[in-house]
C-alpha cells in the first residue's frame, strides 16, 4: 500500500506539472486540464448571461492557478500520507493522534507548498527530508508561473484590441464600399498589414489561448463584434479588377480562414469562416450590453 499510495501521488505531481508545462510553456498552449476548467467557467458565465462581465476571463485563470495547486498539494500529500506519523517529528502542544493521516499530510503539503515553514511538523525519514524540499521548489515555482502567466496576456489582449479598432474605423468610414475608387496600391497598402495583423491574432489564440476568455464590454474593442468588417473588405477587394488589390484580398482570405479554423476549436461552427465568426459574436455578444 506504501508503495501504491507513493506511485499514486507521484502520478498526481506529474499529472499537474505536465498541465503547467503545456499551458504556460508549450508553443500551442495545450492544457487539457487547465483548459478544461477555464472552459467550464466561460460556460458558467455563458449560462448567467455573461454577468460576470471582465471578471469571466481572470476568473478562469485564477480557477486553472487553484486546480494546479490542488493537483500539488494532493500529490505530495498521497507522497507524504505513508509516513505519517512515524516519519515526523511534532513540537510540543502538537499532538498527532488529535488528527487523521490523511488531514496531517495534506496540511504538511499545503504548509511546504506555500513555503511557509512553520517548524511544528518536521520530516525525519529520509526519503521525506528530501521529497519536501523539491515540494517546496515546486510551490515556488508555481507561484512565479502563475504570477507570469497573469501579465504575459495583456499583450496579446491589446494586439487583438488595435485590430479591433481598426476594422471598427475602416467600417465606421465606409472603407469597403469605397475601395473600388481607391488608387490599387494605397488600398493594397492597407489589407497587406490588416491581414498582417488577422495572422497574429490567430497566433494569439493558439499560444494564449486563455485570452479567448476576456470579454470586452466595449463593442468597439472586441474582435468578435468588428470581424464582420474583415469579411466586407475582403469580399469588396476580391471584386476590385485591379491585380495589386486582388491578390491582397487573397492574402487577407487566407488569414481569415486560418483565424476561423482556430476559433473553430472553441465554438465550432463548420469549416466556413462566416459561420465560425457569427458563433464566435453569439459567444461573446451579450457581454456588449451596457
Amino acid at each position: 500500500m506504501q508503495i501504491v499510495l507513493t506511485l499514486l501521488g507521484v502520478a498526481v505531481v506529474v499529472l499537474g506539472l505536465r498541465d503547467m508545462y503545456h499551458s504556460l510553456l508549450h508553443p500551442s498552449g495545450s492544457g487539457s486540464l487547465s483548459h478544461t476548467v477555464m472552459t467550464g467557467v466561460w460556460k458558467l458565465s455563458r449560462a448567467t448571461g455573461h454577468r460576470f462581465g471582465a471578471a469571466v476571463g481572470p476568473a478562469a485563470m485564477g480557477s486553472a492557478v487553484l486546480l494546479w495547486v490542488a493537483l500539488q498539494a494532493l500529490g505530495w500529500a498521497l507522497v507524504y500520507l505513508p509516513h505519517v506519523p512515524g516519519g515526523f517529528t511534532y513540537s510540543p502542544g502538537v499532538d498527532p493522534a488529535r488528527y487523521g493521516d490523511f488531514a496531517e499530510a495534506l496540511y504538511v503539503s499545503l504548509v511546504t507548498l506555500a513555503t511557509l515553514g512553520f517548524g511544528d511538523v518536521v520530516a525525519t525519514d529520509a526519503w521525506v527530508r528530501l521529497a519536501a524540499p523539491l515540494e517546496a521548489l515546486t510551490g515556488f515555482a508555481l507561484l512565479t508561473a502563475a504570477l507570469t502567466w497573469f501579465t504575459q496576456i495583456y499583450p496579446p489582449l491589446s494586439r487583438r484590441r488595435s485590430l479591433a479598432l481598426e476594422l471598427k474605423g475602416l467600417a465606421d468610414t465606409g472603407w469597403a464600399d469605397r475601395l473600388p475608387r481607391l488608387d490599387p496600391v494605397a488600398a493594397a497598402g492597407v489589407l497587406h498589414p490588416l491581414a498582417t495583423q488577422i495572422g497574429r491574432a490567430r497566433i494569439d489564440f493558439t499560444q494564449h489561448s486563455e485570452t479567448y476568455f476576456f470579454q470586452e464590454q466595449d463593442p468597439d474593442l472586441s474582435l468578435a463584434a468588428q470581424l464582420p468588417a474583415a469579411l466586407a473588405l475582403r469580399d469588396a477587394a476580391a471584386d476590385s479588377p485591379a491585380p495589386e488589390v486582388a491578390a491582397a484580398a487573397e492574402v487577407l482570405d487566407r488569414s481569415l480562414d486560418q483565424l476561423g479554423a482556430k476559433l473553430g476549436e472553441f465554438v465550432g461552427g463548420g469549416e466556413d469562416p462566416e459561420a465560425v465568426f457569427a458563433a464566435y459574436a453569439r459567444d461573446h455578444g451579450r457581454a456588449f450590453r451596457r
